[in-house]
């Protein structure tokens, strides 16, 4: 085993695979622990291996996001070429589902949130990452999930080395196009993405090779089992969720990643009370791949109760329920005392007034999506460019949003916001391809075709 690697000192070998292997070092000049990714010399000596090498970890670079393995440096020694990036503890899916079968739905769909938010990212950055399989998957010890791997990912700002009519991937969870070898798009990710989510919640593939028929034959022409025939108890809306990214036409899955995204936000706050990240910490410990006493240190903090174990009362459901009665009858209280304090303060027949110098402002969530992109403006102020990273806290009322883009007339919308929590924010949706107006002088873009509707 090598011993150093630039300036860092290889301390174990985490995991091999047939073209690379992955260490775990120490970087003496920052301290930091780092995984160090190796590519075999048989393999460097494949120029269409090396330079996909090197492309990956020239994309990851640009790359920062909390789901997505970020990537240090870069280094050619020994004969051979490695990647130095982020150093994630904890599991990968695959051996996470190899461990409990398949996991509790909102587990599922929390993990399956946080991959796609990660595609999102590079979707909206010309990135497809052809890819997604639960080994690809990681979910760090503190409950983070990060997307790895992106040996075969296209990216638009390199040539692609992918012969046309050449299929590429894992095949069991390659979108129907990607098997044909036809161009792809970011929504055959989605489709793989939807392979994973079926495996979480079923414990199997949705296609699977018997003596009859391949898997690729079944993933192109046979119809999935729908989730809820194996596993009942699952919502309907979840259910609907993984339909709409397993559609055999492209154009009949998700539009994008970012509607997947607002799809599984709004189906975990019905179910989901508490951090994502201390769910997954909890769901972890259970499974033992944490201590009890990891646990209550990762989670704490998170869900706000320092110094009490987090699984001192195992039903998580059993608290949630606890917490929402506990909520309503404090709200009942409020009320009640509110109704008795303008009734002693207030005369009859004339109505309460507010304390002087006050107004009572009700706000709103807006949520914005464009497509491809925009840059967003609202009553005036410029926002920035889509995706935004949270919804917008608004005054409930009227309001006016600009979205510009270099390619197309800007387009104005006017919106009468209602009052709504975050979690159910009012969905502003403009797709420039479909409905803008190209400015003069200007032609579609050479990208639009690979990108969404």
């Amino acid at each position: 085993m090598l011993e150093r690697i630039g300036n860092c000192r290889i301390v174990e070998e985490v995991a091999s695979g047939g073209m690379a292997v992955v260490y775990r070092a120490i970087q003496d000049s920052l301290g930091r622990t780092v995984a160090i990714k190796a590519l075999k010399t048989s393999a460097s000596a494949e120029e269409h291996i090396s330079t996909r090498f090197e492309r990956e970890a020239k994309s990851l670079a640009n790359l920062q996001h909390e789901n997505i393995i970020s990537v240090y440096d870069f280094h050619r020694e020994h004969g051979s070429l490695f990647i130095v990036m982020e150093y994630v503890a904890g599991i990968d899916l695959y051996d996470l589902l190899d461990r409990s079968g398949r996991l509790p739905f909102d587990v599922a769909a929390i993990v399956a949130l946080q991959v796609a938010r990660a595609l999102d990212y590079i979707h909206y950055r010309g990135i497809v990452h052809r890819d997604i399989k639960p080994a690809n998957i990681m979910i760090a010890r503190q409950g983070g999930v990060k997307l790895m791997d992106f040996g075969i990912a296209r990216d638009r700002s390199f040539e692609d080395l992918t012969e046309v009519g050449t299929g590429i991937g894992t095949p069991a969870y390659m979108s129907p196009e990607q098997i044909l070898g036809d161009k792809i798009d970011a929504r055959s990710d989605l489709f793989s993405l939807g392979v994973v989510l079926y495996q979480m919640l079923t414990g199997g593939k949705p296609f699977v090779e018997d003596e009859q028929r391949s898997v690729m034959h079944k993933i192109r022409l046979e119809r999935h089992v729908r989730v809820r025939k194996l596993n009942p108890d699952l919502p309907r809306e979840l259910e609907r969720i993984v339909d709409k990214c397993l559609e055999k036409q492209p154009r009949d899955r998700w539009r994008s990643a970012q509607h997947l995204v607002m799809a599984l936000e709004r189906f975990l706050a019905k179910y989901v009370e508490i951090n994502y990240h201390a769910r997954l910490v909890l769901f972890l410990r259970n499974q033992n791949v944490i201590t009890q006493l990891e646990a209550d240190e990762y989670v704490s903090p998170l869900v706000g109760v320092p110094g009490q174990s987090a699984m001192g009362q195992p039903n998580i459901t059993a608290r949630l329920v606890g917490r929402r009665a506990a909520t309503v009858h404090a709200a009942m209280l409020g009320v009640l005392l509110l109704m008795l304090g303008l009734i002693h303060l207030a005369p009859l027949g004339e109505a309460p007034l507010a304390p002087a110098g006050q107004a009572a402002i009700r706000t709103g969530y807006l949520r914005v999506a464009a497509y491809p992109w925009a840059e967003v403006t609202i009553d005036g102020k410029h926002l920035g460019p889509t995706p935004l990273p949270a919804p917008i806290r608004l005054p409930v009322g009227p309001h006016t949003i600009v979205l510009a883009h270099e390619w197309y007339v800007p387009i104005e919308r006017s919106i009468e916001l209602e009052s709504g929590p975050a979690e159910r924010p009012t969905e502003l949706v403009v797709d420039f391809e479909d409905k803008g107006t190209l400015l003069p002088g200007k032609e579609r873009p050479p990208e639009t075709e690979d990108q969404l509707p």
